[in-house]
């Protein structure tokens, strides 16, 4: 039952992950512009490279290949996002301030899901094997 539960809760966990990977590649363009926007250095490849990084993640976490690589990797995109993208502080239209600081605690309670999946992945401390890891 618990190998069943943790499955189920990687792919949830990921979904986010696979599908703005997805869309970070298909309208590389518009997020490009919201980059520009946010102030991001090299926004192009920021986007591109983030992409990449959420979509193979993704499928790392879900399908337990190096699943303790991937989400190490996913925890520390969302920190960087969060700190690059959802600067909160910064706002002072109340609405606006509200929805950043929203999407900010989101992506650092995503960081930590992913945290918890690299400690159960990287110790096999409950005997829930993922798959291969970056030590084995």
């Amino acid at each position: 039952m618990q190998d069943e539960v943790m499955l189920v809760g990687r792919i949830l966990l990921s979904l986010i992950f696979l599908a703005s990977g997805i869309v970070h590649l298909m309208k590389a363009d518009a997020m490009t512009g919201y980059a520009q926007f946010k102030k991001v250095p090299s926004p192009t490849a920021a986007v591109l490279v983030s992409g990449v990084l959420m979509l193979l993640g993704a499928l790392g976490v879900i399908l337990g290949v190096w699943a303790d690589l991937a989400a190490l990797v996913l925890a520390g995109l969302s920190i960087v996002m969060a700190l690059m993208m959802h600067k909160f502080w910064a706002e002072t239209d109340p609405q606006a301030k509200g929805a950043e600081q929203a999407a900010f605690f989101k992506n650092l309670g995503l960081a930590g899901g992913m945290l918890a999946v690299y400690a159960v992945a990287a110790t096999d401390q409950f005997g829930w094997a993922l798959g291969s890891t970056i030590l084995s």
